[in-house]
């Protein structure tokens, strides 16, 4: 009796943390394609309730309204391009190649960036400053290291070289390609080469 009383509370505690993800992953991914299908003010509580196969009452045990669901959802989304940036600058490889490879993998983020009013209501709050400070920091290191191997120069510090390659990709969101994408990558890393 002693081990079915440890072992069961505990899956059972398993248990209904992995329903509430699910629920709270089924929200998030529900509004989004209701927003994504007929715009930001037109999604309504009851509508996600109903298409998520919840009550209202359980809808709002999670989410206060549209607007904390689509934060929510956002920051879920950019902590998946953190995860993928990380695994690509862990990737094997000399510093400056997993560095080229990161700054090409952030410009194709930024060229599938959402634009609009949904874009300025997800875009601002502390997920976003947060996320902002880890990517920066993960390129900082990236050049330093690539500096330190004399691939990268020297003669401007990491800290104004992750500025410039950050505003110079965000022009990535403006390309008309991936192609056009690319090339901006390029001219970036040229900007990081050593002086001759």
């Amino acid at each position: 009796m002693l081990w079915y009383s440890n072992v069961v509370p505990k899956l059972w505690n398993e248990t209904i943390e992995a329903h509430r993800r699910e629920v709270h992953d089924a929200i998030l991914d529900t509004t989004w394609a209701l927003v994504d299908e007929h715009g930001l003010l037109s999604v309504k509580m009851s509508q996600i309730a109903e298409k998520t196969g919840i009550g209202r009452a359980t809808l709002y045990k999670y989410f206060p309204d549209v607007e904390a669901i689509l934060v929510a959802w956002h920051e879920r989304h950019i902590g998946r391009h953190l995860e993928k940036l990380a695994e690509i600058r862990d990737q094997a490889g000399d510093a400056l190649g997993r560095l080229e490879a990161v700054l090409g993998a952030y410009a194709l983020i930024e060229h599938r960036r959402h634009a609009g009013e949904l874009a300025a209501l997800l875009h601002r709050g502390e997920h976003v400053a947060r996320a902002e400070q880890q990517l920066h920091d993960m390129i900082r290191e990236l050049l330093s290291e690539a500096a330190e191997d004399g691939r990268v120069r020297d003669d401007v510090s990491p800290e104004e070289l992750v500025n410039y390659c950050l505003h110079a990709l965000t022009a990535a969101g403006s390309l008309p390609s991936e192609a056009a994408v690319r090339r901006l990558v390029r001219v970036t890393m040229a900007g990081l080469q050593p002086e001759p």
